[in-house]
């Protein structure tokens, strides 16, 4: 689940986990990387956003693990579903997804105490070449970010690799909410944004987990606005979103993502 972005960049502290605590962590994410499997399976035309939250929460029945999403502010839900124009955070309904509908998916899970957290964009169905070539900025986004969770670079490093790819395709990168740092809590400091300048800000070293989140927006304006419900984020131009995201630690010999199989 994406943060709001607080101020805190290059500012707040990145806790170095042990490896009893990278134990719970990899679990967690385990957890996560099931739930996203499992949705990816049931997700297509015709079936609702309210069923894939119930695919979510039997992977999470199953392997004995908690939802960091359901209850957190009141969020009624342990995905989050967002559809087409929908950035972030959007809330799982009965309304049957359509062929060439653009779904993302965010989730995470809790394990003995600890956190995963994750998120992917697909296509529901045939979708068009243009939203093909979102999703694919996206993930490569995500790529970027994390080939630069090495120990040594930067925080700054990170938000600048995201903001290159997404600069390039041409893409709107929103501001207002980023990533995170986390561990006990799903949102820790610091702010993990989706810009920034190389060389600056906290240095990586091996034992620090974050989650990364790059939001991609096709029409190229940066703006969002958040809806009625106090939890969905749309595009302001009403374009299409991608919002991918993985909780990734700075290995000692390279990035080690914990929220994929």
């Amino acid at each position: 689940m994406s943060a709001a972005r607080n101020g805190r960049f290059g500012r707040g502290g990145i806790p170095r986990r042990t490896p009893d605590q990278l134990r719970h962590m990899r679990a967690a994410g385990r957890v996560v990387a099931e739930m996203h499997a499992a949705i990816r399976a049931a997700a297509a035309p015709g079936v609702s956003t309210a069923h894939l939250d119930l695919v979510a929460r039997d992977v999470l029945a199953r392997r004995n693990a908690d939802s960091n999403f359901l209850g957190y502010h009141g969020y009624p839900a342990v995905i989050c579903t967002s559809v087409n124009e929908q950035v972030i955070h959007g809330i799982p309904n009965h309304v049957p997804l359509r062929d060439g509908d653009l779904l993302s998916v965010d989730c995470g899970a809790i394990v003995h105490g600890w956190h995963g957290d994750a998120a992917f964009t697909m296509g529901i169905g045939t979708i068009t070449p243009e939203a093909q070539r979102l999703i694919d900025a996206a993930d490569a986004a995500l790529a970027a970010a994390i080939r630069e969770m090495r120990p040594h670079r930067r925080l700054g490093d990170v938000g600048a690799a995201v903001a290159a790819v997404v600069s390039a395709a041409g893409y709107g990168n929103p501001q207002q909410y980023c990533g995170h740092g986390i561990g006990q809590a799903m949102h820790e400091d610091p702010d993990v944004e989706n810009r920034g300048r190389p060389g600056r800000g906290h240095e990586l070293l091996p034992g620090m987990v974050l989650a990364i989140e790059p939001m991609l927006l096709a029409g190229g304006d940066d703006e969002v606005i958040q809806l009625d419900d106090g939890w969905t984020i749309v595009t302001a131009d009403g374009s299409l979103a991608a919002h991918v995201e993985h909780t990734v630690l700075v290995g000692a010999n390279g990035p080690d993502i914990l929220t994929r199989l």
